[in-house]
């Protein structure tokens, strides 16, 4: 049996935000979830859940490696009409994955004992994101 849904994220500014339990819960069955973000400037993970640290490190370190158009490293980039942290990212939506797969078995996902599903917002204004499920 094939199922979809989308699930809407609303977001308040660049960080991780989890959503491990609403997918948890609508995976019913056996089968392969792809999970899919509908945007081009945030980005799906599987990180740590038990340290919120990690959550922020994360955050911080993309921060550093990508920063925004008012950086003098980044006077190159041209894309700047949405404001600056635009363009950086989308260059951070380019290094880190838009989908996912998770194997789930008897309505169980396959997921390690520390690990959680995340979208991750590059912007800093909050938005609603929209990540399009599938159990095949």
């Amino acid at each position: 049996m094939t199922r979809q849904t989308t699930f809407d994220m609303r977001t308040s500014g660049q960080g991780l935000y989890e959503f491990t339990r609403d997918v948890s819960t609508w995976a019913k069955g056996t089968g392969l979830l792809t999970l899919f973000v509908q945007h081009t400037s945030c980005s799906l993970l599987i990180q740590e859940n038990a340290d919120p640290e990690v959550q922020v490190d994360l955050t911080n370190f993309f921060k550093r490696l990508v920063p925004p158009t008012t950086h003098p490293d980044m006077a190159y980039l041209t894309h700047t009409y949405e404001g600056p942290d635009d363009m950086p990212a989308h260059i951070k939506s380019a290094l880190l994955p838009v989908s996912l797969q998770i194997p789930v078995t008897d309505g169980r996902l396959a997921l390690g004992t520390w690990q959680g599903i995340y979208l991750f917002e590059h912007r800093d204004a909050p938005k609603v994101r929209s990540v399009v499920a599938h159990l095949g």
